[in-house]
């Protein structure tokens, strides 16, 4: 059953309200944590809604779909990009999202530098960490990760921005605060030789409490605003 604007604002409400107290408490300001409503299978429809609630930061998984939401709902929505992405989907998604999240090797950093460049813009980027180390998971090994941004750091038409990681999953969202603190450290790493790289995108329905906590500045939350996924 798709979610209603009552039931919306009232998901949104929470969810903003478990943001500040988990911000507050950890003394950070509220207004440092961006909220990336994840959208992905969900139809226009509830686009808009999210859109009319006041959310607008928008994230997808698939390139496709993400070219198929622009290209009805323009540049209204702020896009986020935070799936897997295979090169030969990048002219999808340079230029239509404000950030890709998930950049894991340095092939798909070479054409997202291309496609930007031939746009004639420079596409902010995240590297994403597999911190966990977990096969299933994409994401550069955290010991990768320093040497990986210093090959990106060469491409002209490419910025990198920050890092992000995926926890386990588990029933325990505490079960997440190792994962989200090591990539904090990582992240005050790669600080000091790109002081431009302050994004830290970690935190999702399931832990994003915790991903504040511990400096998240992005969390991707779709379940616990929409609800079941559609597909």
């Amino acid at each position: 059953m798709a979610v209603t604007m009552q039931q919306l604002q009232a998901n949104l409400a929470e969810v903003d309200r478990r943001i500040r107290v988990a911000a507050d408490e950890a003394g950070r300001d509220r207004n440092d944590v961006t909220l990336v409503a994840v959208t992905k299978t969900f139809p226009i429809e509830i686009l808009q809604l999210a859109l009319d609630a006041g959310l607008s930061h928008l994230g997808e998984n698939r390139a496709q779909e993400l070219k198929e939401k622009a290209s009805v709902l323009g540049r209204t929505p702020r896009w986020h990009f935070i799936g897997n992405l295979q090169t030969n989907k990048v002219r999808n998604v340079v230029g239509v999202a404000e950030m890709v999240h998930s950049v894991d090797r340095f092939g798909l950093a070479e054409a997202i530098d291309r496609r930007a460049a031939a746009l004639g813009i420079v596409q902010d980027v995240l590297l994403e960490v597999n911190v966990s180390m977990e096969p299933s998971k994409h994401g550069v090994e955290p010991g990768g990760a320093l040497h990986l941004a210093r090959e990106i750091a060469g491409l002209g038409s490419v910025r990198l921005k920050g890092v992000m990681t995926m926890a386990p999953r588990s029933d325990d969202p505490e079960s997440s605060r190792p994962y989200f603190a090591e990539l904090r450290e990582l992240s005050e790493r790669l600080r000091s030789d790109f002081p431009g790289a302050t994004v830290l995108s970690m935190g999702m329905t399931d832990d994003y409490p915790v991903a504040v906590a511990e400096g998240s500045t992005h969390v991707r939350v779709g379940r616990a605003l929409f609800g079941s996924r559609v597909r």
